[in-house]
């Protein structure tokens, strides 16, 4: 048996690690390649949703690299995620862009979904922002307005589908993580606070996103289902990048741009489709950006984190 053959044991370890996850030798791979590959070493991590990559055009100093050429990265296959990770500053602050994520949709298991926030993790980030397009599921909510996501429901969770199923590495997180506190109490008053101050206190809002497999939106009977259960809005995203953040010890601060009105009529004519989600968020991504650019400079670093 030569030096470099691999014993059936060893075979059979890595076949379940790809089953069920990336190594850290993986993620640091990614990690290392990535901080040679720029000067910027970011703090905090953006993730943009549907029609919200603008912010990363915004950046000084931009580095953008592709998914494509990122080793071990997933690649976006979704109209209006552009497929890049932009370095740079945002009114002074040094930040990675995800210009497109990752869905289950597309047919990645979570693991993938979520790899580049591990990458970010050991690339020094301390605080991840997400951001996505969601339909309005609360009757007081209005096309155009903000959510400050203060809580989350994760359905695919409740059928076993969850981005920590498999071995637990403890170099990132425990084997139960708690989830009570996903969203940072401190950063959701920074950011009602700065809306306050921008003249938008009117569309912001702060609320319960509700998470689905997607890609088909929802059934009447489900908007319905899911208001009852406490949902303020919902979208097809988000859920699994922040348990992972989470269980890496990282803040997170959401935002949902609600796109659409959830359809929760029989009688109703209108019909939930993504490029309507896309221009809703063309029209409505300036006032989300400068949100996040006059909110940034003003997070303070994050010494929980490991």
């Amino acid at each position: 048996m030569s030096k470099h053959s691999k014993t059936p044991q060893k075979e059979q370890q890595e076949k379940e690690q790809k089953r069920t996850g990336y190594t850290y030798e993986e993620y640091k791979e990614t990690a290392d390649w990535l901080l040679a590959k720029t000067k910027c070493r970011p703090s905090v991590a953006v993730v943009l949703g549907s029609g919200l990559g603008g912010l990363a055009e915004l950046m000084e100093d931009r580095e953008a690299i592709k998914y494509s050429d990122i080793p071990n990265f997933p690649q976006s296959t979704v109209h209006g995620h552009a497929g890049h990770l932009v370095f740079g500053k945002l009114n002074g602050k040094p930040c990675v862009c995800m210009q497109g994520r990752f869905h289950m949709y597309e047919g990645y298991p979570l693991w993938k979904v979520t790899f580049p926030i591990r990458v970010f993790h050991l690339m020094g980030v301390d605080t991840v922002l997400v951001t996505n397009a969601a339909g309005g599921l609360n009757q007081d909510y209005k096309v155009g307005d903000i959510m400050v996501i203060k809580d989350h429901i994760n359905m695919p969770g409740f059928a076993g589908q969850n981005p920590l199923i498999g071995r637990n590495d403890e170099r990132f997180g425990p084997r139960f993580p708690a989830v009570s506190d996903a969203y940072d109490k401190s950063l959701r008053k920074l950011a009602l606070a700065v809306g306050q101050e921008l003249g938008c206190a009117r569309i912001m809002r702060e609320g319960v996103y509700c998470s689905l497999g997607g890609p088909n939106y929802e059934t009447i009977a489900e908007c319905v289902f899911l208001n009852r259960l406490g949902a303020d809005a919902v979208g097809m995203s988000t859920v699994p990048e922040v348990i992972v953040a989470r269980h890496c010890g990282l803040r997170v601060l959401g935002f949902s741009l609600i796109t659409n009105k959830a359809v929760m009529d029989y009688d109703s004519e209108e019909v939930a489709n993504h490029e309507e989600v896309l221009q809703t968020s063309k029209a409505s991504s300036k006032i989300m950006e400068k949100l996040v650019t006059r909110l940034l400079p003003r997070i303070e670093p994050n010494n929980n984190v490991v």
